[in-house]
């Protein structure tokens, strides 16, 4: 038999499930957790310092407030285990966003190799992007029958395809500038 449910509490429910979706931590999490650990985990991850306010307000529902001193202390050996130049490259070459959370003496070299893994991203972005296009390009041609449009499509597969070897050029030089 199925159950019926009235749309304002799927409404209700969605809402309840997004909202808890959003908190840094669950309430169960707040009970138990460690603030040092916890510190150390955000810092490792590379979260900024506002952090703590998200973890503050979403457990500040539940009653419990946060440590911020074994937080801070937990985060500060966190960060300095995110903020090497190895793990600068590494998350520039998968794309992730830099928070600004690195302690001034150790942003620099950070950034420099974040900048670095960021353009070898963005340039295999572009490769995979062309190569998409190249292959709507493709399916249109294969639909087509109008001469006219067929030989529009060839020309701009022919500029793709151009443009496509010199982005995957530019993929091999941001490479061997990492090396």
């Amino acid at each position: 038999m199925q159950t019926w449910i009235p749309n304002y509490r799927l409404a209700l429910i969605a809402t309840v499930v997004l909202i808890s979706g959003c908190a840094s931590m669950s309430p169960e999490e707040c009970r138990t957790v460690q603030w040092h650990e916890q510190g150390m985990r955000d810092g490792q991850h590379g979260q900024p310092r506002s952090r703590a306010d998200q973890h503050r307000e979403a457990c500040g529902k539940v009653g419990v407030s946060i440590n911020m001193q074994e937080y801070e202390a937990g985060r500060s050996i966190g960060i300095r285990r995110y903020c090497t130049p190895e793990n600068g490259l590494e998350a520039g070459r998968l794309g992730r966003s830099y928070q600004n959370s690195c302690p001034p003496e150790l942003e620099g070299r950070f950034l420099d190799n974040y900048r670095s893994g960021y353009r070898v991203y963005e340039a295999q972005q572009y490769v995979e992007r062309l190569d998409r296009e190249i292959s709507s390009k493709e399916q249109s041609l294969r639909k087509t029958e109008d001469d006219d449009e067929r030989s529009r499509l060839r020309s701009d597969l022919r500029e793709l395809d151009r443009r496509l070897r010199h982005a995957r050029d530019d993929v091999h030089q941001a490479e061997r500038r990492l090396r």
